[in-house]
Order: C-alpha cells, then sequence, then structure tokens
C-alpha cells in the first residue's frame, strides 16, 4: 500500500486498503469467538475458517476471484485466534516475521536465565510457515487459486478433530 502511495497508485493502494481491513475484521470475528468463551471455541474459529475457504473455492471455482481472495483474507485473520488465550493475544500465526522477532526475544531470555528451550516453539512455527507457503506456491503453480480447496479440507478437519478434543476433556 505504501509503495503505491508512493508512486500514485491510489486505486492499488485502496484495494490494499481494502484487504487490510478484511484482515483486521477477520481477526476481530475470531476474537469475538473466542471471548465467547464457548469450550469448542477453537473448534468454532477453525469452523468458520474452513467454511470461509471453502467459499473462496466456491468463487474460484464460479470466476469470482476478487470474492475468493476477499474470503481468503478474512480466513487468514480469522486464524490468529485458534490460539488466543484468555480475550488476549497468543501466537500469531500468520506473521513470519512476528515469529522471528519471538525467537530472538526467548533466545535472549534463554541466555540470561529464563527458559533454556522457550524459543523452540515459535522457530517450529516459523518452519511450518515456510514449509506452508512452499508447498502452497507449488501446488498454486499447478492449479492456481483451486489450491484454496486443501487449506479448507484441513481447516474443517482441524475443527472436527479439535471439537472432538473439547469434548473429551469435558
Amino acid at each position: 500500500m505504501g509503495v503505491s502511495l508512493a508512486e500514485g497508485q491510489f486505486h492499488a493502494a485502496a484495494e490494499a486498503l481494502g484487504l487490510i481491513a478484511l484482515f483486521v475484521l477477520g481477526a476481530a470475528c475470531g476474537s469475538l469467538i473466542v471471548l465467547g468463551r464457548s469450550r469448542y471455541s477453537q473448534s468454532e474459529v477453525l469452523l468458520v475458517e474452513g467454511l470461509l475457504l471453502a467459499a473462496a473455492g466456491l468463487c474460484n471455482a464460479f470466476g469470482l476471484e476478487g470474492l475468493a481472495v476477499a474470503a481468503i483474507v478474512l480466513a487468514m485473520g480469522l486464524e490468529n485466534a485458534v490460539f488466543q488465550i484468555e480475550g488476549g493475544s497468543g501466537l500469531g500465526l500468520t506473521y513470519v516475521t512476528g515469529a522471528l522477532v519471538k525467537v530472538g526475544q526467548l533466545l535472549a531470555a534463554a541466555l540470561t536465565g529464563g527458559a533454556r528451550l522457550g524459543w523452540v516453539p515459535n522457530l517450529l512455527l516459523w518452519a511450518a510457515l515456510v514449509a506452508g507457503g512452499v508447498c502452497g506456491a507449488l501446488v498454486y503453480q499447478r492449479i492456481a487459486l483451486a489450491a484454496i480447496w486443501f487449506a479448507g479440507a484441513a481447516a474443517l478437519a482441524l475443527s472436527a478433530w479439535v471439537a472432538g478434543a473439547a469434548g473429551k476433556r469435558h
């Protein structure tokens, strides 16, 4: 958005701002689900994410690529609430640089007497983000935006699995 504004490409900047707003809206919706304090809130977030990704797949199949991208962006904002803790923040699931910053911060803490391996979960999250990016790019090269069906199916499967686990805990 910043580059588009600097280049005077206001239409492109407005599109970027719209995507940012959709992401924030998705993050807010995910937080609202978590703040409802249902024992199934993680599952509910994943279910809504999966449904949004399935809607994106359908929009793409019918040639509505703009709507497909909008649904994907909403889903990615929403996804960040999956590990939201007690209504506050948790792991940022779509932030590659944020995961690396946390690795550095927790590594510094470990070197100064903090948890020795506290940085490992964030490094694993970063590795998962990179692996997901590579896999997604490879599939996208073959079938373009139809690749979203895999992400939607994974989110729906995770929703069912997390709901089952939550049901067993209570």
